[in-house]
């Protein structure tokens, strides 16, 4: 999650994957979440921001507290 915030050029592979859209129909039902979503949720349920992530003694705190 520490690079999750860092892509931010455009050329970047890691933020095309991030938002890339498939084409086509989807499936009925519910849609899938996305990785960023994901992130996103976690990163709010232990109250965590992008700042947080560059504090390396925070980050790992947190961490071990999921493990």
């Amino acid at each position: 999650m520490v690079w999750a915030c860092a892509a931010k050029d455009d050329d970047d592979w890691v933020k095309k994957c991030m938002e890339y859209e498939v084409e086509g129909s989807r499936p009925r039902g519910r849609p899938k979440r996305t990785w960023k979503e994901v992130v996103r949720e976690d990163c709010q349920a232990r109250k965590l921001n992008k700042e947080d992530a560059v504090d390396r003694c925070k980050w790992r705190r947190v961490i071990k507290e999921v493990r």
